[in-house]
């Protein structure tokens, strides 16, 4: 049985080595070539002989970024499978990959189980997203009406609210009857519901609408 052969576009060295060793621990794949630039792996096109099946891609690369990279390399490798992985989940920028060529979008907080997952359906000829990359495509497709207050509970939405109105996690657990224990643990939870990592990111995300 032949291998999938998977190149890699990813400047941080220590994500660039351990995402190729877990992948190359798989006997079936291959990892075809690593690159720390788009520059680089153009350069490496343009000699020729590269064959890949799959390319990992990040955005936020020296030079040539990821988004600007995409139609680049397809010009050359149209047939080519182009797997974004990357820490950036805006919805904009993932639709702009997506309309770019991109075929699939893995956040960077992924498993390197979950990637090794996600090359094999795409190598399947299928399309992979990560959870949190699949509701603000969802969201863009409906016009923004998907809103993540759906998916977070009663007293969560209570507790963001104080939070906005800039009370202390002790001032809210007083005025809710509950331990400041308590809080933190919604608190907790709500950031890993909203994919935020602290309070300003999940307060930023209220004040621009995302959060009903």
């Amino acid at each position: 049985m032949s291998k999938i052969r998977v190149s890699i576009i990813e400047d941080n060295k220590v994500i660039r080595d351990n995402v190729s060793k877990f992948i190359s621990f798989h006997e079936d794949f291959a990892i075809a070539a690593v690159h720390g630039s788009a520059k680089t792996f153009l350069e490496a096109l343009q000699i020729g002989g590269l064959q890949t099946d799959i390319l990992l891609l990040d955005i936020g690369l020296p030079g040539i970024s990821g988004l600007e990279a995409i139609h680049l390399i397809l010009e050359k490798m149209p047939e080519l499978n182009i797997v974004m992985l990357t820490t950036y989940e805006e919805e904009d920028v993932i639709v702009k990959a997506l309309c770019s060529g991109a075929c699939s979008y893995i956040s960077k907080k992924a498993s390197l189980e979950e990637i090794v997952e996600a090359l094999r359906i795409v190598a399947a000829g299928g399309s992979y997203m990560s959870p949190s990359i699949a509701r603000e495509i969802v969201n863009h497709l409906m016009g923004g009406r998907v809103s993540k207050a759906t998916i977070l509970t009663e007293r969560q939405r209570e507790i963001l609210e104080k939070l906005v109105d800039g009370k202390s996690y002790q001032t809210i657990a007083s005025e809710l009857y509950v331990s400041i224990e308590t809080v933190r643990s919604h608190v907790k939870k709500m950031y890993k519901v909203l994919h935020v990592n602290n309070k300003t990111e999940a307060i930023t995300q209220y004040m621009k609408g995302y959060i009903k």
